[in-house]
């Protein structure tokens, strides 16, 4: 394996869904490789059984693939520095929290549940941050010694430096000085032998040969620790990247607890995959010009580090449909129909309609594909309406013009033997033509009579060509029956 060569990974935990923020940092975690020719490796951090969910390995295989996040080295394709699960490799990590004893970079805890809590109780009642006190910090060899042979259940803990300062550099936030006093002697090993999810991190990225790491900024408390075990094993550090958090408003985090949207919501209320990476890669990242619509291609070249924020990013619902709508405009003709018909057949049931011709209406008009069934809704039952629908200042129409205009256009099109889009355009616009009005004066009461909608995808023209000859005009006498 090439040490120089760039080397990221995605290490999520198999929780239940891909969260937007979790598929933000897969997103960034393989831009950064994939710009520097690097290596995208997939990690399953299953080791905490409480939160684990069944089928949600399979959840993050099929949304990073969905999304072309395609990953190099991982569980289900193997490589060089497996396994890839962490569960699988935890025979590993007791034998280096053991040479940081040797080195006397840890040290074995002996204290009990008992005797933490009440440590952690009278700290708290002291108004003291809680912290180990290092009762076993300087236990004599023999006294270690004795408690090993006596059986007695222990933890590894890092030992701390007690005085002076810890510096690591993160990418966008620069030099970050620590005074040592205020890190606490963390746990490397659980009594069952377990490691804690901090110690398998470091473990895991060296062995794996990981060169920058992208993690949540709720880690930066974590980082100088990192930055100990790091230099007391003699290994060298990866590049830091600590992202600002997605935030639904200026005072609450996107968060999984509380339901805020995952990929897999955003994909049920319509969105296009393509819309939502690109949206996702501008939370928290600016590219250096003004364009913001890049497929992933783009985005690889476009990426860099220096853009990245440290304010947190604000999801909003808006831009993502406005970006989203970019998206299927720019959809071919062929390629719109195959995702709306499916919506257009939500609320259109007859077989009578030409369902492509209803999508070529739908696509300048559609910014969600869940916007779909509310606009079609009128094809198989006409909607009760008010008559002010009929007032239209604009086209200058009112409840009377309307009225006679139906009246005027009824005739004419109950003329038309070949019912066709042509014909009854050629028609219409004949009728106004020999009456010498606006296009308006005819075709607004029209499309009202035969919608009962103010917007319609298409136009009176195109929605009588839909709907039928004996429809059309069974709506259009039903509006004038209405308006009388």
């Amino acid at each position: 394996m090439d040490s120089k060569k760039v080397r990221t990974r995605f290490a999520p935990s198999p929780t239940g869904y891909m969260h937007i923020g979790n598929l933000r940092t897969a997103l960034f975690t393989y831009l950064i490789a994939k710009k520097n020719g690097g290596d995208f490796i997939l990690r399953i951090e299953d080791t905490d059984q409480e939160r684990y969910v069944e089928g949600a390995v399979d959840v993050i295989y099929n949304t990073l693939r969905d999304v072309g996040l395609n990953w190099d080295e991982g569980p289900d394709i193997g490589g060089p520095v497996g396994p890839y699960i962490q569960s699988e490799r935890m025979g590993m990590f007791k034998q280096y929290a053991e040479e940081l004893v040797k080195k006397g970079e840890a040290y074995y805890c002996f204290c009990d549940k008992d005797r933490l809590a009440e440590l952690r109780d009278i700290q708290q009642a002291s108004g003291i941050t809680p912290m180990y006190d290092r009762h076993c910090r300087d236990l004599s060899p023999e006294e270690i010694q004795k408690n090993l042979d006596a059986g007695i259940p222990y933890v590894i803990r890092q030992k701390i430096p007690t005085e002076g300062t810890t510096t690591f550099h993160d990418e966008i936030y620069g030099d970050i000085t620590v005074e040592n006093s205020t890190l606490d002697d963390q746990i490397l090993l659980k009594t069952d032998g377990m490691p804690t999810y901090n110690f398998a991190n470091v473990v895991d990225d060296h062995l794996m040969g990981i060169t920058h790491v992208v993690r949540g900024n709720e880690y930066l408390a974590s980082a100088p620790k990192y930055e100990l075990l790091y230099k007391a094993f003699g290994w060298e550090v990866p590049k830091y990247i600590h992202v600002e958090h997605i935030m639904k408003d200026k005072q609450h985090k996107l968060s999984k607890r509380d339901g805020d949207a995952s990929y897999q919501d955003l994909m049920q209320k319509g969105y296009l995959k393509e819309a939502v990476l690109n949206y996702i890669a501008l939370l928290g990242w600016a590219p250096k010009g003004e364009e913001e619509i890049f497929s992933l291609e783009e985005l690889i070249q476009e990426f860099d580090i220096s853009g990245l924020s440290k304010a947190p990013a604000i999801f909003d619902p808006m831009k993502l449909k406005a970006i989203n709508g970019k998206y299927i405009k720019a959809l071919s003709p062929e390629k719109f129909a195959e995702y709306a018909i499916p919506y257009i057949k939500q609320s259109v049931k007859r077989e009578d309609v030409d369902l492509d011709r209803i999508a070529s209406l739908l696509q300048a008009r559609t910014e969600v594909f869940t916007d779909i069934p509310e606009q079609v809704d009128f094809i198989d039952t006409l909607p009760q309406y008010e008559n002010s629908l009929y007032c239209h200042k604009k086209m200058k129409t009112d409840e009377t013009t309307s009225l006679e205009a139906l009246k005027q256009a009824l005739p004419v099109l109950e003329s038309i033997d070949d019912w066709t889009e042509e014909n009854i355009h050629n028609a219409l616009f004949s009728l106004v033509e020999a009456l010498g009005v606006k296009n308006g004066y005819i075709l607004w009461p029209v499309r009202v009579a035969v919608s009962g909608k103010a917007f319609t995808p298409g136009g009176a023209v195109e929605l009588c060509a839909i709907i039928g000859k004996e429809d059309s005009l069974d709506r259009i006498r039903k509006g004038i029956a209405q308006l009388s």
